[in-house]
């Protein structure tokens, strides 16, 4: 199941950083989005929405800042498909520090399926659904 859990690693910049001297919120909401594009670019299905005409939008983001990140931590962002529904899917993430791996934030994000033309939401087809593993509560890390 661990190659269905995307890991996204990075360092912490002072540019991520907010006026308190800790990472800004949206620098979570960056490495977010950051880790599912590439994690939907290895599994190949960027490439099949691309050839049906479709992309993913946000619909909504979720974060819970549970600890306080700081410039030089090494960061670590795993991410999962939780679910397919018919036009959505959830994606759900873990934010560690990889020195003690402390959970500093967990979050999740509702995606959207959507005609890039028109931007209408459209049906999640089998083959974008087959490219990932979807990981169950219970599977969760």
């Amino acid at each position: 199941m661990m190659d269905a859990i995307y890991q996204y690693d990075l360092q912490v910049t002072d540019r991520m950083l907010d006026a308190n001297g800790h990472v800004n919120n949206v620098a979570y909401i960056q490495w977010m989005q950051d880790a599912a594009i590439n994690h939907s670019r290895s599994t190949g299905c960027s490439t099949i929405a691309l050839s049906l005409g479709a992309t993913w939008v946000v619909r909504a983001h979720r974060v819970e800042y549970l600890r306080p990140a700081f410039a030089g931590d090494k960061i670590r962002v795993l991410t999962w498909v939780s679910n397919f529904r018919k036009v959505r899917s959830l994606r759900k993430y873990r934010i560690l520090r990889a020195s003690d791996k402390t959970v500093v934030a967990q979050a999740e994000t509702d995606w959207v399926f959507v005609d890039a033309r028109t931007g209408r939401p459209r049906a999640i087809p089998d083959e974008i659904k087959n490219t990932f593993s979807i990981i169950s509560k219970e599977m969760e890390p």
